[in-house]
């Protein structure tokens, strides 16, 4: 089963259930997908799908983040929910072990050299770790394994 059929299955078991709020989500994420299709005029593959997923966890953290500041408990914990919600249709996510040995990797396969070679390397493990890894913690350990 591919991913938006899953997420459109997600969908109908939620109206069935009367479950608003994960409802609610899940078609804030079909309309995000199907307006990708629209603009671009494409069938959505999974790695786009999680593409757009992985958008849509950074906005939640970013809003968390605000709503915090604001001391708004309300509208942290429907955001909490909705980020939630969408990381379950994300792969499993990668241990430090494995991201490390996938660095070392693209890093020999890129010839990267030093720290001017990461835009190299990151290119390399965007496509091989799309989904897997939180790419703001891979350019960090890109970055500190290059200037060894």
């Amino acid at each position: 089963m591919s991913l938006k059929e899953q997420i459109t299955t997600d969908m109908k078991n939620a109206m069935r259930s009367k479950e608003a709020q994960r409802l609610n989500t899940i078609r804030l994420l079909l309309a995000a997908m199907k307006q990708k299709e629209v603009d671009e005029r494409i069938e959505l593959t999974d790695a786009h799908i999680i593409a757009i997923i992985e958008k849509m966890i950074k906005q939640r953290k970013d809003s968390i983040t605000q709503y915090e500041a604001a001391k708004r408990e309300d509208l942290v914990a429907s955001e909490t929910f909705e980020l939630k919600l969408l990381q379950t249709y994300l792969p499993e996510q990668l241990s430090d072990d494995a991201i490390l040995t996938a660095v070392e990797k693209a890093i020999q396969v890129s010839g990267a050299t030093g720290p001017q070679d990461m835009g190299k390397v990151i290119a390399v493990l965007k496509t091989e770790l799309a989904g897997q890894a939180d790419m703001g913690k891979v350019s960090g350990l890109v970055k500190s394994a290059l200037q060894k």
